[in-house]
């Protein structure tokens, strides 16, 4: 890759790092999911509104970790807000590499893919709304049974 070429990915990166798209919380996410990875301490939280029929309305990040790590979930949610379920289910992680742009070393790579994973999941892991019961929790929860619940 010619050094200019190189030089305006790593100014698309830092752009990404210093002023990320979409830093923060979906006021009303339909899907989210978080992960890290615990060989750096990178970690990504992504939170989707996703309407009735698939679109994605709004995607956010957040989270800490490598400049890296955070550039790309900057990029990926900016990237497919306004896309539907299945371009996200179809996007793979070579396709995230390439999006990302820069060359990176296998460790580094993994660095990248941390969003590129926890967008994988976000799809598949709705939130659903917490009852008005009484019983202290508010706001959305993962969908599925709650471990205290079981028996």
């Amino acid at each position: 890759m010619p050094a200019d070429e190189e030089e305006i990915y790593q100014e698309h990166i830092l752009d990404h790092y210093e002023d990320p798209y979409h830093r923060g919380h979906c006021a009303r996410p339909s899907h989210a999911h978080e992960d890290d990875n615990p060989l750096c301490g990178d970690e990504v939280r992504i939170e989707l509104d996703v309407d009735p029929a698939g679109q994605i309305r709004e995607a956010y990040f957040s989270g800490d970790g490598c400049c890296i790590s955070q550039a790309a979930a900057s990029m990926i949610v900016e990237h497919v807000e306004g896309k539907d379920v299945d371009f996200i289910k179809q996007f793979t992680a070579e396709e995230m590499l390439k999006l990302f742009g820069a060359r990176l070393t296998p460790n580094r790579q993994k660095c990248c893919l941390l969003s590129w994973k926890v967008l994988q999941s976000a799809i598949f892991s709705p939130l659903v709304e917490a009852d008005d019961s009484g019983n202290g929790q508010s706001g959305t929860r993962p969908a599925g049974p709650n471990l205290s619940e079981e028996t």
